[in-house]
């Protein structure tokens, strides 16, 4: 049997667990035609490049089936008719990789391995980083009373 790899939006407004539920009744079709499901992949709520149906984001899902190219087209054709799917691409293979995909492999496993930076440098004033500032701590309100003073001391000599 041929090899797909479909990857399906769905709204925003639902919780994942409706999305599950829409893919687990995907799968059921599959296998009740004699198909398989090779992979299975929830990316996670993600932006969208463009609005579709007025969505800015939507929940992504990658899967990886095994089914007769007609099975194909009669779940092509349910998932068009359900309002809370808002793209389905399916395309043919040669063979599913098994390796997690591009967009689940960099998901911020690297962030938690950056380790330790060192301590925080101090701010420019010395209440540090963060902290409340006066308002005579500010550069305008320094520059502003300096003035003042400078035009007075010309004005002397």
């Amino acid at each position: 049997m041929p090899l797909y790899e479909t990857v399906l939006i769905a709204r925003n407004d639902i919780s994942q667990q409706q999305v599950d539920a829409i893919i687990d009744g995907v799968i059921a079709q599959v296998e009740a035609d004699g198909g398989s499901v090779k992979k299975r992949e929830y990316w996670g709520l993600r932006t969208l490049a463009y609005r579709i149906k007025k969505n800015r984001k939507g929940h992504y899902v990658l899967l990886g089936l095994e089914m007769k190219a007609e099975m194909l087209k009669e779940i092509e054709r349910q998932l068009a008719i359900n309002e809370d799917v808002l793209r389905l691409l399916a395309l043919r293979v040669d063979e599913i990789d098994e390796a997690p995909s591009p967009p689940r492999a960099r998901t911020g496993d690297d962030r938690g391995e950056r380790g330790f930076r060192g301590p925080k440098p101090a701010g420019r004033f010395e209440s540090g980083r963060g902290g409340r500032r006066s308002s005579e701590d500010r550069e305008e309100y320094r520059a502003r009373d300096e003035k003042p003073a400078e035009a007075a001391g010309a004005e002397g000599e």
